[in-house]
């Protein structure tokens, strides 16, 4: 199955909307405080998921829900709808009403908090995967673990309900996502008798040989410019590498290591090296797939619509791209990390029947919705079954691998996450731009991010 061209256009919209709604730091801080305040699941990270459970207000199989939710697809039938239709038939006697959220993930963020902390908004709502702190901490989201058990956070792909966890609860339900994958130029890997690179030190390797024969300009490139794409690159460096950037209970900057001036010293050094840009400082998705079809770049890291983007018209690299998992570095643990974007289903906590809320929740997470977002239309399912099931593995070559790729949550366990990001963009972008050094640069951020927990712990 190909990728549809509307589902294309939607991934990267909502890829620049989410990157986009990170970066409104005082804003975001201050319609907050306005308010009335991984083989399997996440492991230890689920956290209150693994004791007993509450039962839930309502009736599980009768009543009605509100699902707020932004469109998923720009063009073509609609998810959404073909989702509920399927959810109406399995249980006839829940109705489900879709109000289409808006677009703008900064527009949606404030209209949810201004209608749930009000005492109103949808039953059940789509959301970011950096959400869970947020609208955790400020009673904005109903805490999805005191009502279902361990066994359901087990479905999950590794790493995806650490993610949706603050204190000990996970407030959000994978739905669909996304994650940086490894795109290359399999016909010049296979003209040069090249593997495709599961290390760092091996794709530098190969491409200064690509480089050195003429074949492309760029060995890598990737996104450093001073936004929230920065923060996702650089969390597969620094989770390579084994470092991280808050403490266990996220209290406190775990960002001044070792590890994270490798990271970042490693990420200079492909700039330095020209095996990236020097306007790599200035690059977000479009730039670094604009260059990529351009045919300019070996390799390319980037969000699961590079691939149908790489083979629409115009491409000059149809026919011509792999795709796989992140890199490591030498001596880790192949593959490498992939960051985590995507949406995550949340509860009102002012919804009147909660436990019909949970039922269309579980069927919306559970194998036969995610088929059908896999299958139908090219979204990465979060169903760790469903995932590795043949019909979605043959779907598309970016599916085909989603299985095997190890995921990496951004450090949004703290409310005041969009802070934390800033100070990772910042430091990033900062060295590569030559301003200032990996060390320097981290002991900056760590400090930042001291500053911005220290707010937002509560």
């Amino acid at each position: 199955m190909v990728f549809k061209n509307g589902g294309t256009f939607s991934r990267s919209r909502r890829i620049r909307m989410q990157v986009a709604a990170a970066i409104t730091v005082a804003a975001s801080a201050i319609a907050l405080s306005g308010c009335s305040s991984s083989g399997g699941g996440s492991g230890s990270g689920s956290g209150g998921s693994s004791g007993s459970t509450a039962a839930a207000s309502g009736n599980a199989t009768k009543g009605s829900i509100t699902w707020w939710a932004s469109p998923i697809t720009t063009s073509g039938t609609d998810p959404r709808t073909v989702l509920i239709s399927a959810f109406e038939k399995a249980y006839p006697n829940i109705s489900v009403k879709l109000v289409s959220a808006p677009n703008d993930t900064d527009t949606n963020r404030a209209t949810l908090t201004t209608q749930i902390s009000g005492g109103g908004g949808p039953d059940v709502y789509m959301g970011d995967v950096i959400w869970p702190a947020q609208f955790g901490a400020h009673q904005l989201a109903a805490p999805l673990s005191k009502y279902l058990p361990q066994s359901y956070w087990n479905t999950f792909a590794n790493g995806l309900v650490a993610g949706a966890t603050y204190k000990n609860q996970v407030y959000g339900a994978p739905f669909f996502e996304d994650q940086g994958f490894l795109y290359y130029r399999k016909d010049i890997l296979q003209a040069d008798g090249m593997s495709v690179p599961t290390t760092w030190d091996q794709l530098v390797s190969d491409a200064k040989t690509a480089q050195s024969k003429g074949q492309v300009k760029y060995g890598y490139v990737f996104q450093g410019a001073d936004y929230e794409g920065a923060t996702c690159n650089y969390m597969e460096f620094l989770a390579d590498a084994g470092g991280k950037v808050l403490n266990s209970n996220a209290t406190k900057s775990a960002l001044d290591s070792s590890a994270a001036v490798k990271a970042l010293t490693f990420e200079q050094s492909l700039v330095k090296d020209n095996i990236a840009p020097a306007a790599s400082s200035t690059f977000q998705e479009t730039q670094a797939m604009n260059t990529f079809s351009a045919g300019d770049s070996l390799f390319l890291r980037n969000w699961d619509y590079a691939y149908s983007t790489s083979q629409a018209s115009g491409s000059n690299v149809i026919g011509k791209v792999g795709v796989a998992p992140m890199p490591t570095f030498s001596g880790q643990s192949t593959p490498g990390y992939s960051n985590i974007g995507g949406w995550n289903l949340y509860m009102n906590p002012h919804s009147k029947n909660q436990a019909a809320d949970l039922t269309f929740i579980k069927w919306m997470t559970g194998n036969d919705a995610q088929k059908t977002l896999a299958t139908q239309f090219s979204e990465i399912p979060t169903n760790q079954a469903v995932r590795t099931s043949s019909d979605v593995k043959n779907a598309n070559p970016v599916l085909a691998i989603v299985s095997k790729t190890k995921l990496i949550a951004r450090p949004s366990q703290t409310p005041n996450y969009p802070e934390v990001s800033k100070a990772i963009y910042t430091a990033v972008n900062g060295v590569l731009s030559g301003s200032t050094t990996p060390s320097a640069a981290i002991k900056t951020a760590s400090n930042s991010i001291n500053t911005a927990v220290s707010n937002g712990g509560l």
